[in-house]
């Protein structure tokens, strides 16, 4: 690579942006037929949400140097990332079928399918590339993780084995392992796993995974002693290895409530016609298990968790320097330009023709006013649970992504009133638009809450809502294990067993005003 690109290379993984456009231009102008400098610009402006000006790097690149893998797969994230899903799956195509024999770019390919939804072509491209390098550890790991999605329990854990075998210090493998079934007092990983915590770990946030793979283990066992004991030393290792304030959080939903207020709210229509339906919330409360049941409908069809609507937000309000700044000016974003570009790009999410189409995205909850605003036609569905039962398993799941609240009890409990507060934000300004569907009610009377979701919706009763668990769709979040099984109710107040341990989460949810 020229000399002048590494600099803007540089300069973009140290997120020094100004500098790196003023590099790239300067470059641009000097070399315009060289595709690499376009490839950069492209990079440049997708970390800048400037999603139309990437997909015209993009392109550019891809003009220029046809051939190149690269430029292919930037061009590809462009159409991702600017909604354009129908134009990425068909760039993948046509470079799934000159590469096919190869392993590397199959992978690839693999991570935007999953990144897309389509989590079985994710899964058949990972098998394809496992034909060519069997042995290979990493490719084992990526195709455990998919037929962990697509529902393929026992051969996710044979490969996770596989890998642990070929590749030891893999402690993802070691964690999700354990995340894949109920483990038992005669079939469990208990001893492997403690013979690593005795051992130096490298790298050392490997130990996070051992140990929150022990904490899930001694859990199912009911070993809650042994349980909690790993998960705090996970957690807390977790914690240092973060940068994270949660009063930067906490600012920014004190920005949404005062920029969106009832002056702001007044006049949102509502309309009763078919709309997306969004299913948000704290993560950990059932927001999957609702989107499974109504997924189960035959006029509703599911995208998951996607990132849409924030994308289709972002591209509307411009570059930002701070998410104030984003709250302010998202407040006068042309409504009718946000709702064609979050249609354009779920609808080519989606190959089913439905009324319906869900968006299962847990932190939503903090655009439910420019949703209700956007979208007369929305259904926004909001899962509650037990205040300390919902803390209790958020603060127990390892996050792949996002979260970074989750590692510390005190920090959880200060962001849950964060939420909490925010909700009632909502129902204050925007009465009667959220439907809130409380989890335990939910567990207990699943038929008569399930049909009052329905009706919500507009949708008429349907048998097969009750029969969630028997599909087949992928599922790509921490309940992706839990929701092929029935209704179960062993989850509720198990946050009773570690009352003590508990207790700075407890105090600080009751110094914010909430009954325990």
């Amino acid at each position: 690579m020229d000399p002048a690109l590494t600099h803007v290379d540089k300069l973009l993984r140290s997120r020094k942006l100004v500098e790196a456009e003023r590099a790239i231009n300067v470059f641009i102008a000097k070399e315009d037929k060289v595709a690499d400098g376009y490839i950069l610009l492209a990079k440049l402006r997708q970390m800048q949400g400037r999603f139309e000006h990437m997909m015209v790097a993009a392109t550019r690149a891809k003009a220029l140097s046809p051939e190149s893998v690269i430029a292919r797969f930037q061009f590809i994230e462009a159409c991702v990332q600017s909604g354009q899903i129908s134009h990425a799956l068909s760039a993948i195509e046509s470079l799934q079928k000159k590469h096919s024999t190869n392993p590397k770019i199959l992978q690839s390919i693999a991570e935007i399918y999953s990144h897309v939804g389509r989590f079985e072509l994710a899964w058949s491209s990972l098998q394809s590339a496992l034909n060519v390098t069997p042995d290979d550890p990493q490719l084992m790991y990526n195709a455990a993780a998919a037929a962990l999605a697509v529902g393929h329990m026992d051969q996710a854990e044979k490969l996770f084995d596989e890998v642990i075998v070929r590749l030891p210090n893999d402690y993802d493998a070691y964690y999700n392992r354990s995340t894949l079934r109920k483990q038992s007092l005669n079939n469990n990983h208990i001893k492997q796993l403690e013979g690593l915590v005795k051992q130096r770990f490298a790298p050392q946030g490997g130990e996070v995974q051992v140990r929150y793979a022990l904490a899930k283990e001694y859990e199912d066992l009911g070993e809650w002693t042994k349980s909690f004991a790993h998960l705090k030393a996970g957690a807390d290792l977790r914690a240092s290895m973060l940068s994270y304030n949660v009063d930067d959080d906490l600012q920014t939903m004190q920005s949404i409530k005062k920029v969106m207020n009832e002056d702001w709210c007044e006049g949102v229509k509502v309309d009763p016609k078919p709309g997306p339906v969004f299913i948000l919330g704290m993560p950990r409360t059932g927001t999957t298990l609702v989107d499974r049941i109504l997924n189960a409908h035959s006029k509703i069809t599911s995208l998951g968790e996607i990132n849409d609507f924030a994308l289709a937000m972002m591209s509307g309000i411009g570059p930002v320097r701070n998410k104030i700044e984003a709250v302010e000016k998202s407040a006068f974003v042309d409504f009718t330009k946000l709702a064609n570009n979050y249609f354009k790009s779920t609808a080519e999410r989606s190959t089913y023709d439905t009324p319906y189409l869900i968006d299962k995205t847990p932190a939503n909850f903090l655009y439910i006013g420019l949703i209700a605003k956007t979208f007369p036609n929305a259904k926004i569905i909001n899962l509650e649970r037990h205040h300390m039962d919902t803390c209790y398993a958020i603060y127990k799941t390892l996050f792949r992504m996002g979260y970074p609240f989750s590692y510390d009890l005190k920090t959880l409990g200060k962001y849950y009133l964060g939420y909490h507060n925010l909700m009632d934000h909502w129902a204050k300004v925007l009465p009667k638009r959220v439907f809130t569907v409380n989890y335990e009610n939910l567990v207990s009377n699943t038929e008569s809450i399930t049909r009052e979701l329905l009706s919500h919706c507009g949708l008429e009763w349907e048998q097969s809502c009750l029969s969630f668990h028997k599909s087949d769709a992928a599922v790509a979040t921490a309940s992706a294990v839990q929701v092929r099984s029935p209704i179960y109710t062993s989850s509720l107040e198990k946050w009773k067993r570690f009352e003590n341990e508990l207790r700075p989460l407890r105090d600080v949810l009751i110094d914010g005003g909430l009954a325990i």
